[in-house]
């Protein structure tokens, strides 16, 4: 029976869609055509081609037939250089992670003592973001000792301090405010607010992004070997040099930086399952195998029986027992700092390295920014070539991530099989540190910029391919269903259905491809390329020429926040 109310909802006319929506969806395809455009222009300005680079393979194959077998060196030598490496690494994250936590307590808008302190907080993530740690460790190592691992230390905890404090603020901003305010609605102070009521909430988050940034540290120590840093990442440079006959020693030494990741990756999910207790949902090669690992282990619920349940009291809450839980916890954090005290001793930390006379001359090189001998126009230049190197292979990374992140999607694999086999190719390309790659094509074709996009490509296909999977896995299976239920085909249903619903996280996502290449494009310059990283390498290494340092690290950063900016109006838009 249709009632009256039925019938004037039927006869209502749907509602017009807003003109200022329909405005800026046009004015967002109209920019994305004209950043389609700049990738493709980017790429024929380098003079990028397939033929061009399939050419180069000759050049790589005699390079093959003349360097020697691939090899590794002595087990005592490489065991100093592994320990050399993690204790930089491991020392340099310990800092960042401590540094952050204050950093994000005021970058946090819920927790900040004043609107000042909120974007200053802000602003310390951003600059520390942008400034890459290569450039930290060459002007840090003017003012220490040659060979100090010092500067290592200290450019991977400031470079960290962004992503970690910008992370960790994030997930303040999203607690349940409801233990902090009756906190300070008892009179408590703003430190045990923090303390007591926000940060056990974000502990959890604050280790987990810890880990996760001790990975990228890790697969980023490799560069700092081209900046004096000691560890794997020197002697992978020192054979390199050693032309060709050095390559062997080079790929064998790129190789246990791979191996080393994986295990580090295995041991940070491991740490995440049984410190945390949340089980490793990733799709990286590390959260595989622990899951794999431990799926016959699930945790049991128990239900205690009433005559088992105690009466609970003040004093029985403030007795804490040693379950094994408790035990496995503190026995996990005895470790973490076991760990930190062992990285102290193999980094064989001195601070009498440090050259204090020149700390403050090298501080005050650093303002103000200058162009030195060189123009507006040439910086400006540079920084273009760093925009198309991250542009075009953001593009060829597009275009690929498109076809392996569709197919290594549940809802859009045929079957498993093909699913499990698309996953796979993505965690071989994650698993490659591109700027290793960049070096060794580099290196071995000679084709400097080119190289270079294609080992970003080549890196960002892991990282997009990724992303894009993921998005397509959460979208709405309610139209899905819905096409299917009609007799739709796949190609339909994706089209139709799952396509429109992930553009948005697309857009998004290859937009922080390009932010991210934006950083690995400028450390191109160390290793061979052009671009602003050329002149940032230049002016690292000589304290007269820091003021070039700072125009260019504050030309990145305005690109880097208007690519930022970017990302979020378009996700807003076709949101």
């Amino acid at each position: 029976m249709v009632t009256t109310l039925d019938r004037r909802r039927s006869e209502t006319p749907p509602a017009a869609p807003c003109p200022s929506r329909n405005r800026g969806r046009t004015a967002g395809l109209f920019v994305l055509l004209a950043l389609g455009v700049f990738a493709v222009y980017s790429l024929v300005s380098l003079d990028f081609s397939w033929a061009s680079m399939m050419s180069s393979l000759d050049n790589a194959r005699d390079v093959f037939a003349l360097m020697d077998p691939i090899s590794l060196p002595p087990l005592g030598d490489l065991a100093y250089l592994i320990g050399l490496t993690l204790g930089i690494v491991v020392l340099g994250t310990v800092v960042a992670a401590l540094i952050s936590v204050p950093v994000a307590w005021v970058a946090a808008s819920n927790t900040t003592p004043a609107r000042g302190l909120l974007w200053i907080g802000r602003a310390i993530g951003v600059v520390t973001r942008a400034v890459p740690d290569v450039v930290l460790a060459l002007a840090f190592s003017l003012t220490f000792v040659l060979g100090s691992p010092l500067p290592g230390v200290l450019a991977i905890g400031i470079h960290s301090i962004g992503m970690i404090s910008k992370l960790f603020a994030d997930a303040i901003e999203q607690i349940d405010d409801g233990p902090r305010l009756a906190i300070r609605a008892v009179g408590g102070s703003r430190a045990q607010e923090f303390w007591s009521g926000v940060f056990p909430q974000v502990m959890p988050s604050w280790i987990a992004t810890t880990l996760h940034r001790f990975d990228i540290n890790l697969r980023g120590s490799a560069i700092l070997g081209y900046a004096g840093v000691g560890g794997l990442g020197y002697a992978m440079k020192i054979a390199f040099e050693n032309f060709p006959q050095g390559y062997g020693r080079g790929l064998g030494i790129a190789g246990v930086i791979f191996v080393l990741c994986v295990v580090v990756e295995v041991i940070s999910s491991t740490i995440r399952r049984n410190l945390l207790g949340v089980h490793p949902t990733g799709r990286g090669l590390g959260d595989t195998i622990v899951r794999r690992a431990t799926r016959d282990r699930v945790p049991r619920t128990r239900v205690a029986s009433p005559a088992t349940v105690s009466a609970v009291t003040v004093e029985t809450m403030a007795r804490r027992p040693w379950s094994p839980r408790r035990v496995r916890n503190a026995a996990w954090t005895a470790g973490a700092l076991a760990l930190i005290v062992g990285s102290y001793w193999l980094a064989d930390i001195e601070f009498g390295d440090v050259t204090w006379g020149y700390v403050w001359p090298t501080i005050q090189g650093f303002w103000p920014p200058d162009t030195g001998t060189h123009s507006l126009i040439d910086f400006g230049e540079a920084l273009l070539v760093t925009v198309q190197v991250a542009f075009g292979a953001a593009l060829l990374s597009l275009v690929f991530s498109l076809i392996f992140g569709s197919f290594a999607a549940r809802n859009i694999a045929p079957n498993g099989v093909v699913r499990s086999i698309f996953r796979v190719i993505l965690v071989v390309f994650r698993g490659i540190p591109e700027l290793v790659l960049a070096i060794f094509l580099i290196m071995v074709t000679g084709l400097g910029n080119q190289a270079g996009a294609v080992a970003l490509a080549i890196g960002g296909i892991g990282l997009l391919g990724k992303l894009i999977a993921d998005s397509c896995e959460e979208v709405d299976a309610g139209p899905e269903r819905a096409l299917t239920a009609v007799g739709a085909s796949p190609g339909q249903r994706y089209l139709s259905a799952t396509w429109p619903q992930a553009v948005p996280s697309l857009i998004g996502n290859t937009l922080y491809l390009v932010d991210t290449n934006i950083r690995a494009a400028t450390l191109l310059g160390i290793v061979g390329g052009s671009g602003i990283g050329f002149y940032l390498t230049n002016a690292s290494t000589m304290a007269t020429m820091h003021g070039q340092v700072t125009f260019l690290v504050i030309m990145l950063i305005v690109t880097v926040l208007a690519v930022e900016g970017l990302s979020v109006w378009l996700r807003r838009v076709f949101k």
